[in-house]
């Protein structure tokens, strides 16, 4: 009976600390909102560029429209990051600094490997390139993202995600 209760209290504080994110040191530079279950500020779970690369960065080559030639996207696994913030729903509403809004389902973040560019080509995105982060499909890896419905979805200059 001992060893159960102690095992239900660690689950308990465990749950505790994962809807717990840890505040970011740095300047925000995205804020999710909506339909997620882990936040660090007021029902919000918002991320510097040192917590958003802590969760881990991938990289991959793609032509798009926006460079000439192909190039290397470096950022965060959009998946990885409704993961970590416990998205529940179905749509992400996608708000840019200069208040452009596109709507992605949260079901291309799994089937299209979709990232949350930090980098192109080796640099940080800066706010007049696009930055300081872009949504990026890998154009080149299946046909039916080289259209206009997925360049439409990938923001540039993104700042908020409300979730729904």
């Amino acid at each position: 009976m001992r060893l159960i209760v102690m095992l239900l209290s660690l689950v308990v504080s465990t749950q505790a600390l994962a809807s717990e994110l840890a505040r970011p040191a740095g300047k925000v530079l995205l804020t999710l909102t909506g339909n997620i279950q882990n936040t660090n500020e007021d029902g919000k779970a918002v991320f510097d560029l040192a917590s958003l690369e802590k969760l881990g960065v991938v990289s991959f080559q793609t032509t798009s429209p926006w460079y000439n030639g192909r190039t290397t996207f470096t950022g965060i696994p959009m998946q990885k990051l409704m993961d970590y913030v416990g998205a529940k729903g179905s749509i992400v509403t996608v708000t840019a600094l200069n208040d452009y809004t596109t709507v992605l389902p949260l079901s291309d973040f799994k089937k299209y490997n979709v990232i949350l560019a930090l980098k192109v080509n080796g640099e940080y995105l800066r706010i007049r390139d696009k930055g300081p982060t872009f949504i990026v499909y890998s154009y080149d890896s299946m046909p039916e993202l080289n259209n206009q419905i997925f360049y439409s979805r990938s923001a540039w200059q993104v700042s908020r995600m409300n979730i729904e």
